[in-house]
């Protein structure tokens, strides 16, 4: 049976500008909040153990401005009460790929935030209504611990190596954990090179980065991010983004873009020119990332998540002392995704590496948004 309520936009707010959603309890009682607007949802984020910088409001607003998806959270928690769970997720709707509920569009991760398994799985059987009723095309979730049940009728789809360093160390005791030859080695010829570092988020520093952004998604068969998209998170995050740029002789070498949130720093895109690989430019955004989360009493550094079939950037982030666990993304119903034989892939790879960097950004202007 489904019955109409109202959800107050903000927590704690009156009811002045409500909001109908019709909801079905025929498994169990769920209200639909906005985390954009209702407070609620950045308590919970700031005092659940398991959020991340995805959960966040910063990747949220930046996911919806960027791409357009409207971000939603799930919860058993009724109107005016402090939030106890919540699974969030964003809205996409494709004329390309389809109308479906992901939590979350390019996110390496978003674990359910709740107390134990079995509300999870009391909000996502609950969810499956929106499927098989062909409002949503699919659910999909990419969680880091939790598990579905068989109930829920979510299958795995994907398998990914995720990777994190423990900074509870001294600097001293991480460097010295350092692969000698693969890590050490490259800090200390960075050093000799003389390499220039400057970090910030400078209209400078974002043209050099998106520059290098392109050519290396060029090299690895792939169209780029939008601009659009980085400008959304520098909007988002402010101070708690930062690029980082290693030079030499003026010229752009290496960047990446970190993160902060709470007590973590995530490394989340990172580029470079392959001509100037040896002397050591990534080695020295990393090492200066790793000291500067230190002097912030940051205690983890996210290093992100590899294809189980990339051997060479899990062997780079081991190399650093981080430690990999297996990543799943679930979905319902079952929905096969790319691999690396695909013929979706192979046509990439043929066409990338010839065509003209104005084309290169349009279609990632273009394509981008339907894929989260």
């Amino acid at each position: 049976m489904k019955y109409g309520f109202e959800v107050a936009a903000r927590a704690g707010a009156p009811m002045a500008v409500p909001c109908s959603i019709e909801v079905d309890f025929s498994a169990t009682d769920v209200c639909e909040v906005d985390p954009l607007s209702d407070s609620r949802w950045e308590v919970l984020v700031s005092g659940h153990r398991q959020a991340s910088v995805f959960h966040s409001t910063s990747w949220l607003r930046a996911l919806q401005t960027a791409y357009g998806y409207e971000p939603i959270v799930i919860t058993t928690c009724s109107r005016g009460a402090a939030l106890t769970n919540g699974l969030v997720f964003c809205r996409v709707k494709s004329w390309l790929t389809g109308r479906r509920l992901v939590s979350l569009p390019f996110s390496d991760h978003c674990e359910p935030l709740a107390s134990n398994s079995a509300e999870v799985d009391d909000l996502l059987f609950n969810m499956r209504q929106h499927v098989d009723t062909g409002k949503w095309k699919y659910i999909e979730i990419r969680p880091t611990s939790y598990q579905p049940a068989a109930r829920t009728g979510l299958h795995k789809t994907l398998t990914y190596r995720i990777h994190s360093l423990d900074l509870r160390r001294s600097k001293a005791e991480l460097f010295n954990n350092f692969h000698n030859s693969c890590v050490r080695r490259k800090i200390r010829r960075a050093e000799r090179e003389k390499l220039h570092y400057e970090e910030g988020t400078s209209e400078d520093l974002i043209g050099k980065f998106y520059e290098l952004l392109v050519a290396t998604r060029r090299r690895q068969c792939l169209p780029p991010q939008p601009l659009s998209w980085f400008r959304a998170l520098i909007d988002a995050f402010g101070s708690n983004l930062k690029i980082r740029m290693a030079s030499k002789n003026g010229l752009p070498i290496a960047s990446i873009l970190t993160l902060s949130h709470k007590k973590s720093m995530v490394y989340k895109y990172g580029c470079s020119d392959v001509r100037f690989h040896r002397f050591g430019g990534m080695a020295l955004l990393f090492w200066n990332t790793i000291q500067e989360a230190k002097d912030k009493g940051i205690e983890e550094l996210e290093m992100g998540r590899s294809d189980t079939d990339n051997p060479g950037l899990i062997s780079f982030k081991e190399h650093w002392g981080a430690v990999g666990k297996s990543l799943s993304y679930w979905a319902y119903p079952y929905r096969p995704r790319f691999t690396s034989g695909t013929w979706e892939k192979a046509i990439l790879r043929q066409l990338v590496p010839v065509s003209p960097e104005p084309v290169l950004r349009t279609v990632g202007k273009l394509l981008y948004r339907h894929i989260g």
